[in-house]
This record gives C-alpha cells, sequence and structure tokens, in this order.
C-alpha cells in the first residue's frame, strides 16, 4: 500500500506573462515566483500572474519535483476530502492567483454555469472550459478597479456633463434614458427595477456597438480637449487620459463613464458574482476564483471582443461601487485573522497577519483543501497531531513568495520568524453546509 503524502508541502507555481503586468522585479508575481528553482526573472518581461492550483492551463508542481499537484490530490484522495475529491474529478475547487498590474485589463465580465457550458461548447477555441468563474481580490497595495454599474441617476448626470459621452450614443437615445430613469424612480418594486435595468442595457450597447468611425471622432475630441489642461489625479479626466494612452481609440474608454472607479486599501476585498462588468486598473492582489479561465471582453485589449454575449450576459444591476466591498471578518480569538467569506460554494479565504517575531497563530484547518501563499516576511508553518494514529508533525520554513498545499483536515500554525512579523494568505474550500467553520 503506497503511504499517504505529507499533509502540508512546498508548490512551485506557474508566472504568466501578459503585456498588462508589471515588468522584471517590480512585479509581486516575479518576485514570488523567483523564489521557485530555476526561475529567473528577465527585467524585461511583463509579470501578471502567478497561477497556484490544478488547471491544465498553469498546473502547481510538488516543490523541486516534475510531479503536478493533481497527479498526487489524484493517488490520495484524502487530502482533498472524499466529498470534494469526488465533486471537483479530483482538482482544487478554486484558483488561486497573485496578479501585479501595470496597465489596465480588459472589460470584462465571467459567464454563469449556464452561459459558461453554452460557450464552451460553440467556440471552444475562445471559451476553454464550461466552468463559471465567480472571483474575489483582496488588495495587497493601493488597487484601482471598475467594478459594476454607477446607479442610474449617476449615469443620467454623466450623460449632462460630457458631451462626447452624449454625441457617441445619440442625443435621443441618451433622452430615453434619462426618462426612463426619471420613471423607473416613480415606479414600485421590481417594475421600476426592470424599467431602469432595461434602459441601462440599450444605453450600453448603444455605446459599445457605435461605429468605428464615430467612435475615434469622438474619443479624438475628447481626448483634446483634456489634453488641453492639467487634471488632479484621481479624477475621471486623468484616468481618461492615461487609459487612453494605454489603449488609444478603444470604445472600451466610454466604459468609464458607466462603471464604478474604485481604489481599495491593502486588505480590502470586492467580490464579483458571474454577469457583473469590471476591469482592474493598476496595482496587486491576491485573487480567487473558481478553477476556469473563461473571460468574456468588451474593451480596453486587442483580443476578442465579444460585445454581443457580454451584453446579453450582465444583470444590469446598478449600485454605488462601496456595495462591491467585502469585509474581513476576525476568525480566531487572537485577533490575528480575518476571514472573507463570498456567498459561493468553492472558497473563502483568510487573511493571517503577524506583526512581529516569534508571534503565532493556529488555523483549525479545513474540512476541504487549503493553498496557502506567503506575502511578507518569515516564518514556521508546522501541523498538528490530533490522533495518535496521524502522521508525524510537518515543519516547514515559510519565506515570502513561498506557496503550500494544506490538505483537508488538517490544523496548522504559523510562527513568525523575522523583525517584519509574516503574513499568509489562506485560500480554502468547505463543504456549503459547514460554512460557519471558522467563525467563533
Amino acid at each position: 500500500m503506497t503511504p499517504a503524502h505529507p499533509r502540508i508541502f512546498r508548490l512551485d507555481c506557474k508566472a504568466q506573462s501578459y503585456d498588462w503586468g508589471k515588468v522584471g522585479s517590480s512585479s509581486s508575481v516575479a518576485r514570488f515566483a523567483a523564489t521557485s528553482p530555476g526561475f529567473t526573472v528577465d527585467e524585461n518581461r511583463p509579470y501578471a500572474e502567478l497561477w497556484m492550483g490544478t488547471h491544465p492551463n498553469g498546473p502547481s508542481m510538488l516543490h523541486q519535483s516534475d510531479r503536478t499537484l493533481e497527479s498526487v490530490l489524484s493517488a490520495d484522495p484524502q487530502l482533498l476530502s472524499p466529498y470534494f475529491h469526488e465533486r471537483y474529478h479530483g482538482h482544487l475547487p478554486f484558483l488561486f492567483k497573485v496578479l501585479s498590474i501595470g496597465k489596465a485589463l480588459s472589460i470584462q465580465a465571467h459567464p454563469d454555469k449556464e452561459l459558461a457550458e453554452e460557450l464552451f461548447k460553440s467556440r471552444p477555441d475562445l471559451y476553454k472550459d464550461d466552468n463559471h468563474k465567480p472571483e474575489m481580490t483582496i488588495a495587497l497595495t493601493d488597487f484601482e478597479a471598475l467594478c459594476g454599474f454607477k446607479p442610474l441617476r449617476e449615469i443620467s448626470a454623466v450623460l449632462d456633463q460630457w458631451p462626447e459621452l452624449r454625441a457617441l450614443v445619440g442625443d435621443k437615445e441618451a433622452k430615453d434614458f434619462q426618462d426612463a430613469v426619471t420613471r423607473s424612480e416613480h415606479m414600485e418594486g421590481i417594475k421600476g427595477i426592470k424599467e431602469g435595468r432595461q434602459a441601462l442595457r440599450t444605453l450600453f450597447k448603444t455605446m459599445l456597438t457605435s461605429e468605428t468611425s464615430k467612435v475615434k471622432l469622438e474619443l479624438d475630441r475628447l481626448v483634446s480637449r483634456l489634453s488641453a489642461s492639467e487634471h488632479p489625479s484621481g479624477s475621471t479626466e486623468s484616468l481618461l487620459l492615461r487609459v487612453h494612452s494605454q489603449f488609444p481609440g478603444d470604445a472600451g474608454l466610454f466604459c468609464i463613464f458607466f462603471l464604478n472607479y474604485i481604489v481599495m486599501q491593502p486588505g480590502q476585498a470586492i467580490f464579483l458574482a458571474a454577469n457583473e462588468p469590471h476591469a482592474y486598473l493598476s496595482g496587486d492582489c491576491v485573487e480567487c476564483m473558481a478553477a476556469s479561465d473563461n473571460v468574456v471582453r468588451a474593451g480596453l485589449t486587442p483580443k476578442f471582443k465579444d460585445v454581443e454575449v457580454l451584453t446579453r450576459m450582465l444583470t444590469y444591476q446598478a449600485k454605488p461601487g462601496t456595495d462591491q466591498l467585502l469585509t474581513g471578518v476576525l476568525c480566531t480569538p487572537t485577533g490575528h485573522s480575518l476571514m472573507y467569506d463570498p456567498p459561493i460554494d468553492e472558497f473563502s479565504i483568510i487573511l493571517t497577519t503577524l506583526n512581529h517575531d516569534k508571534e503565532k497563530e493556529r488555523l483549525r484547518g479545513a474540512e476541504g483543501p487549503s493553498a496557502v501563499i506567503v506575502t511578507k516576511g518569515s516564518g514556521v508553518i508546522r501541523s498538528e497531531k490530533r490522533y495518535e494514529s496521524d502522521q508525524d508533525v510537518v515543519e516547514v520554513v515559510a519565506e515570502a513568495g513561498n506557496v503550500f498545499f494544506v490538505g483537508a483536515n488538517t490544523p496548522f500554525s504559523i510562527e513568525a520568524q523575522s523583525e517584519e512579523g509574516v503574513t499568509i494568505y489562506t485560500a480554502f474550500s468547505v463543504r456549503p453546509d459547514k460554512k460557519d467553520h471558522y467563525h467563533h
């Protein structure tokens, strides 16, 4: 009989190089990936994403080995637990990432499960799997994003404030939208919500499907007008000019008028359900999602733009950007750990921050699998023996950039071993009926 694999072990993870990534060692992704053997940072290359998981486009490997994480999990179902092994066919239920963003990502949304299956079946060349992709992002640095539609009244005001947008969609269409918003505010319940959402869908699609020549004309007018004067950092004007310099002539620039602009501080999080529009603009973050690589794009990209699918799939919820923020809640008696718990089955994340040498934290161990990344400082991770029959205690040194897999039902501790302490993020899965497992 094959002996069981250790319950905690280190992984070597793949860095993905996309042109929106930060260049060279300015990228957290590059610095973290460089802790794995055989990886050398190219100071002229952009490093955008570090993938931690079993997704075939960037599978994690056992440290200093040619074995994939997936092969180890397949050989020892207890590492996932029988429930997760069967439900996710031997794969991790989630894909955990670090992102380092130097320039804006595309205006995009991720399909729900039903749409993902439809897109994969009809266009497997563009949509590579049949899974949905809800995702959560926690800022490591100041982090800029466009996130969800602004409240309808704000979009209505924008049509009066920005003549180039009004000219692009047409004066009649702008007035029709504004009238519909006013009507919706005087309707009760679901009727008013539907009226507002339909008006937003019509206006947004009109903007995204405008003729290329018209887009160019109004963009040129907008940029030349804004370039004639200075604008404060953080203003819509400076954002428009910066994104235009990255994607000149792209109709996606006009999406900035429709979407909430938010700046997250380190430790703040946003959760993005399926079918919600967004675009990350700059900064570093950890991100977790269902194990999918499905993206439907509509702007700020040289890649394929599927405007028809995107405008059909969106929910057209319109609410303030602050409503998208997700707050971590204390989940251990020490006060060192915050849990971010989105309303989905696949994953939650715990952020553990130890500020001083020798400080310790204990995590009680999830019923499903966990992945841990160290983002700052160094320490030691130790497993616990709960029963005499348990394997021996595993003790591993954990330094910034190191990634570890923790098997199901494995309590572990982290002890800081540097003056700056240690910070770790733990993505984990629990059964839907055990969601309160970590709450005290």
